[in-house]
């Protein structure tokens, strides 16, 4: 049985922090840091802090996992590389799990995609994403995952904001004579909380290092 966690958000009352307390709490874990543009709340030290926040709250947000020397885990869509590579050196001293989409269903394109990818060498390929009117950033982080399954190859994105929709990725394929398509549909927020949550579980039995989603997801130790 899964010991229960005391975890905290950064990033509490956005969309997807919201989502992410209410599966933490039905699981019976505990919350007991939350940070958002309304300060911070803090009971007791947090065993992993998740980042649902915004780019701009990230300096902030390493500041309070060096505080707690807690696990991190990173669900923030739009950071730049230098705030990776200063993910990878916080990862010398805590575990760090960074993700642009914590969707299991995603991780499962992306093998689908590499695999079609090496079969399909000479066909046409476009990468095609949509999101809610609210998202900032633009192709999504999910996006640019799935392009660089294609490594060097020049890859067009389309990206669409429209209304209220989670997130819907395809990738589509394209010879002479026929097509095929992957496509992903995000019903509802509550799966990529399903994946924190699993993240949150792998994570606390890992040494430091830097770990994708696709590490949690397939088991793998591979970790810079």
């Amino acid at each position: 049985m899964q010991d229960k966690i005391d975890y905290g958000i950064a990033g509490y009352r956005g969309r997807l922090g919201s989502e992410v307390n209410n599966l933490f709490s039905e699981k019976g874990h505990r919350l007991v840091f939350s940070s958002d543009v309304d300060g911070e709340n803090e009971t007791s030290k947090p065993q992993v802090l998740i980042d649902c926040s915004l780019p701009e709250a990230f300096e902030n947000n390493i500041k309070l996992v060096q505080r707690f020397n807690c696990s991190f885990i990173v669900a923030v869509t739009g950071l730049s590389e230098n705030r990776l590579n200063d993910l990878k050196k916080l990862s010398e001293r805590i575990p760090v799990v960074q993700s642009f989409n914590f969707s299991i269903g995603i991780q499962i394109l992306l093998n689908l995609t590499e695999r079609a990818s090496d079969l399909l060498k000479d066909w046409d390929i476009e990468i095609t994403e949509t999101h809610h009117r609210m998202k900032k950033d633009m192709p999504s982080g999910t996006a640019k995952m799935i392009k660089n399954v294609f490594r060097d190859k020049d890859v067009n994105i389309s990206s669409l904001r429209l209304g209220g929709v989670p997130g819907d990725h395809s990738v589509e394929f394209g010879g002479m004579g026929e097509t095929l398509k992957i496509t992903h549909h995000a019903i509802s927020r509550r799966t990529f909380a399903e994946g924190i949550l699993k993240s949150a579980e792998f994570i606390l039995n890992k040494e430091n290092g830097f770990y994708s989603f696709t590490d949690v997801v397939f088991g793998k130790e591979n970790h810079a």
